[in-house]
């Protein structure tokens, strides 16, 4: 199984889990787990996701969020979660 991590930050407004889940659902990403807040005003969302059965590579996965990120003005970050893994062992 390919885990990646995505963080999605900015203003809230409806629908952005609705729109990020439906754009990793079309690309056949499964969202393994999921968090998200409201602070201040400000959404917050973390997911844990695993690409393996996407027919597309990391970067290719990435790329197709940017109509995402534009669309409802935020930012997506998505990392490898063996690298997140790495830098957060002690």
């Amino acid at each position: 199984m390919k885990k990646a991590l995505i963080s999605v930050t900015g203003l809230d407004a409806t629908g952005i889990i609705a729109r990020v889940a439906t754009k990793l659902s079309e690309m056949n990403v499964n969202i393994l787990d999921i968090s998200q807040t409201i602070l201040g005003g400000y959404f917050t969302m973390m997911m844990i996701v695993d690409i393996s059965g996407a027919a597309m590579t990391f970067d290719e996965i990435n790329q197709a969020l940017q109509p995402v990120r534009d669309e409802l003005k935020m930012e997506i970050h998505m990392q490898r979660m063996d690298i997140f893994d790495a830098m957060h062992r002690v």
